[in-house]
């Protein structure tokens, strides 16, 4: 609720704020009223895997500007892009969010979470403790090689599209259609879902 700004005694130290500061307030206060939708996929390869992806969701969850709406069950699943056996399997899972951050800002965070569970970039495709990917936010369609909205395989993985499909059966991936019907053009060969398996959504 907004309070209405009463004038009181002239303080002589206290400076005029600059029309840009103000407009950038305004700006700041739209944004904090107009949430955006994003989807993240989360995985893990590496140690306890279930601790780890229970970290990822307290993390995401206690970023400032970011409240979680959903977590999908746990998936099981064969790495991608390796010889298969040549990784232990991965704890996969999604996480739905409304956010008053930007994209750009948002990645940063996730970044800072992998960090945080010691994730390692040594080789693409190699086993990691964590991942965090942004698989889509709002309805944004770019081609930002910092950060590609929507996340440009997404349409291709079952495992990211899968435990989407499971919190949201309705879903659209941006410039690709329904989830839906983008999992039916997959296999899920090497996609379990691990039902004795389950993430807390934070209170």
């Amino acid at each position: 609720m907004n309070v209405p700004f009463t004038k009181g005694p002239t303080d002589p130290t206290v400076q005029p704020v600059p029309a840009s500061v103000v407009e950038k307030v305004d700006a700041a206060d739209t944004t904090l009223q107009n949430p955006k939708r994003a989807v993240i996929s989360i995985g893990s390869n590496l140690g306890n895997r279930l601790e780890t992806l229970q970290g990822a969701v307290d993390a995401l969850e206690d970023t400032p500007g970011v409240r979680i709406k959903a977590v999908s069950p746990v998936y099981e699943t064969e790495p991608w892009g390796v010889e298969s056996g040549s990784q232990p399997s991965y704890f996969n899972a999604v996480v739905v969010l409304k956010t008053t951050l930007p994209p750009s800002s948002l990645l940063e965070r996730a970044h800072a979470i992998e960090e945080a569970f010691s994730r390692v970039r040594d080789e693409r495709w190699g086993p990691r403790t964590l991942d965090v990917d942004i698989v889509a936010y709002a309805e944004n369609v770019s081609d930002d090689p910092v950060l590609t909205l929507p996340h440009p395989r997404a349409h291709e993985r079952a495992f990211v599209l899968a435990p989407w499909y499971d919190v949201d059966p309705e879903a659209q991936l941006p410039g690709r259609g329904a989830v839906a019907d983008l999992l039916t053009a997959l296999t899920r060969e090497g996609v379990e879902p691990r039902a004795d398996l389950e993430l807390r959504l934070p209170e």
